[in-house]
């Protein structure tokens, strides 16, 4: 990352020089998406999260290349192969002078499974069989069988007051009367597809952080964004477009910081025996389902040439992707190889397939969830056209998509997914793993992808506390998957955010998130 740090001119700047005044300053971030509910156990989104800890904060917390480090948890230990014990930080109060106790953490872990939002948190809480208060500060947690990745998982599990108590939903939080957390920012106001606006918590355990006042502008067309930026009307944008970012670097006035991200870009076919939007040939409707056949799914693949789709469809900003998490994350296989591109070699292995003049299907996709998204998805099917096939591709608002694709409705799909615990169990679990709702797998296993080697490969890495025989398994897992196309990766991408030249200096996170309390103003504005 800090070659890309070094390419895009940012200049590392000495906490020291930050002069006092600046401690009084506002923040106003121009955001592509931004929250859909201030109640933090609503959604998986990583939009979402990312606002919401500015109000909230985790067990455990994340460096900028996703590294644990301590959160309100300040260490965590295995008792023994089925019992962790959280050991949680004294001295930490909520926004309304509460006292935080382990009380809280079990009530958080606890309420998650009750939340009916949209995209269930529970994939944070699948190990978890029960909690149980020691003291004040020690939360004891008893798992379903060995977890080793059980405080990884914890990254994302935000803590509210007990007293918040059942049944509170959607309406208190998002009108300020639960949003009470430990974060170091208090909840003001929040507007949605709007502004959050935050004011600064000076009893943080962190310290006062840099900014007394933080506005969250969500502003999902990019230009409007860019503009936002350049007309003074905010100080920072994220998600910057490829074709703005290649004209910033010649403009003294504007700084840009780029970093490579965990967010893949995956194209999600269904295999169930009647895919959701019908596949036809020649007008009619086929008989059971194409995308079932692996020669299909395969040759979907080589016709992907992901080189293209880096360099001239994200213009630069992204690399080939060939399984569903970045190099060097744990669980990361290197037998796999560069994904190759052959469109003689796809179009033959269509034609064996019984589909030499292609078919017709829906694919759908984000048009706001990260950079590229829909042009990725417009190219994808101009390749796949080559291949005969009518692509009818439709990029859509996150608010649109993920609703319907949680209930299984597109035939083929494609959003972005990160794996933002920096290990396999995150993203096969929940992607990969048959749908087992009492194991607390396949959560977001939209495809009906199911195979019973890779499931026990699968587990049998959940279950192995020695760390090169997990990591052995689940590399291993990742070869089955990817050798059956469960789902088809197709770029890493990285992002690009702006801000005026000399204002500001942070360092870009590889989730992607823009964490107001981790940016420094530049001397007294």
């Amino acid at each position: 990352m800090l070659r890309h740090l070094l390419k895009a001119g940012v200049a590392t700047v000495a906490l020291l020089s930050v002069a006092p005044a600046a401690f009084s300053q506002e923040l106003v971030i121009g955001l592509r998406a931004g929250p859909d509910s201030i109640d933090p156990h609503w959604s998986t989104l990583g939009s979402q999260a990312e606002a919401l800890r500015h109000i909230y904060d985790t067990l455990v917390d994340v460096d900028d290349t996703l590294q644990l480090k301590p959160g309100l948890a300040e260490s965590w230990e295995p008792i023994d192969d089925t019992t962790w014990d959280f050991k949680l930080r004294e001295g930490v109060t909520f926004h309304d002078g509460t006292p935080f106790t382990a009380e809280d953490a079990k009530f958080s872990i606890e309420r998650i499974p009750d939340v009916t939002g949209p995209m269930s948190m529970t994939l944070y809480t699948k190990y978890v069989d029960s909690v149980e208060v020691i003291d004040d500060y020690t939360l004891r947690v008893k798992t379903k069988g060995i977890a080793p990745a059980l405080p990884n998982d914890f990254t994302r599990l935000f803590v509210v007051p007990s007293e918040t108590g059942e049944g509170v939903g959607n309406e208190e939080f998002n009108s300020g009367a639960a949003a009470v957390g430990t974060g170091p920012y208090r909840f003001v106001s929040w507007e949605p597809k709007g502004d959050l606006v935050l004011e600064r918590f000076e009893d943080h355990w962190r310290g006062e952080t840099p900014w007394e006042r933080v506005v969250r502008k969500e502003i999902p067309d990019d230009a409007a964004r860019v503009a936002a930026l350049r007309s003074g009307q905010v100080d920072l944008i994220n998600y910057v477009p490829a074709t703005d970012y290649l004209s910033m670097q010649n403009n003294s006035d504007v700084e840009t910081f780029i970093s490579d991200s965990v967010y893949i870009l995956n194209v999600q076919p269904s295999v169930k025996d009647e895919e959701p939007q019908p596949i036809r040939v020649n007008g009619e409707e086929v008989e059971g389902n194409p995308l079932q056949d692996l020669r299909v799914r395969k040759a979907l693949d080589l016709a992907i040439n992901r080189q293209v789709l880096v360099d001239v469809v994200l213009e630069g900003l992204g690399t080939p992707a060939n399984q569903l998490m970045p190099e060097g994350f744990f669980g990361y296989t290197d037998e796999l190889g560069d994904k190759e591109y052959d469109i003689e070699q796809a179009r033959a292995l269509l034609a064996e397939a019984g589909y030499p003049d292609g078919f017709e299907v829906d694919f759908t996709c984000t048009n706001n969830r990260v950079p590229g998204d829909a042009v990725v998805c417009e190219a994808l099917a101009q390749m796949w056209s080559r291949l005969g096939l009518t692509v009818n591709a439709q990029a859509l608002n996150g608010t649109v998509f993920f609703p319907a694709a949680a209930k299984e409705e597109y035939t083929m799909a494609m959003s972005a997914w990160g794996t933002l615990t920096g290990e396999a169990a995150y993203t096969y679990g929940a992607m990969i793993h048959s749908k087992d709702p009492e194991k607390g797998f396949g959560n977001f296993n939209r495809t009906g992808y199911s195979n019973p080697e890779f499931d026990e490969v699968f587990v049998r890495g959940t279950q192995t506390l020695d760390t090169e025989e997990r990591r052995k398994l689940y590399e291993e897992a990742s070869r089955i998957a990817m050798d059956d196309r469960a789902l088809i990766p197709t770029v890493i991408l990285q992002s690009v955010w702006a801000a005026d030249a000399g204002m500001l200096t942070f360092t870009p996170r590889v989730d992607q998130e823009t964490r107001a309390y981790e940016i420094q103003p530049v001397g007294e504005q």
